[in-house]
């Protein structure tokens, strides 16, 4: 599987969900997140959920996977084990947004979710 985005880079400003993303032959496999957030505004949150689904309709009642709420810009990776869910065809991000402290105004974040196979990231990490 080529690197491919789950959220292309992305301005959030509301709770949204990605679109699907079609596995194909990556079914049932170890897959490699990394979730970017480029720009986040003070004393605000943002939660980000990794959702499956075997048609495409149904996701389920829960995330496959779940980032810890972020509140700084960085780079967060994680990975997805899918091998004892070979019935997962298809996945996708969910994230919540979130302000506190009687901030006023909507959040802002600039954020982007890329998925590959860890096979790629080892041969990237052992050249």
């Amino acid at each position: 599987m080529r690197p491919e985005f789950l959220l292309p880079e992305t301005t959030v400003r509301d709770a949204g969900t990605g679109p699907a993303i079609d596995l194909r032959e990556e079914r049932g496999g170890m897959l490699f997140l990394t979730l970017g957030i480029n720009r986040i505004v003070e004393r605000e949150s943002i939660d980000f959920g990794i959702w499956g689904s075997a048609d495409g309709a149904d996701w389920g009642r829960g995330p496959l996977l779940s980032y810890p709420q972020k509140s700084y810009c960085g780079t967060y990776q994680m990975q997805l084990d899918l091998r004892r869910r070979p019935d997962v065809k298809y996945l996708r991000a969910r994230w919540d947004v979130n302000r506190w402290s009687g901030v006023s105004g909507q959040p802002l974040f600039t954020v982007y979710l890329l998925l590959e196979t860890t096979d790629r990231q080892l041969a990237a990490a052992s050249a």
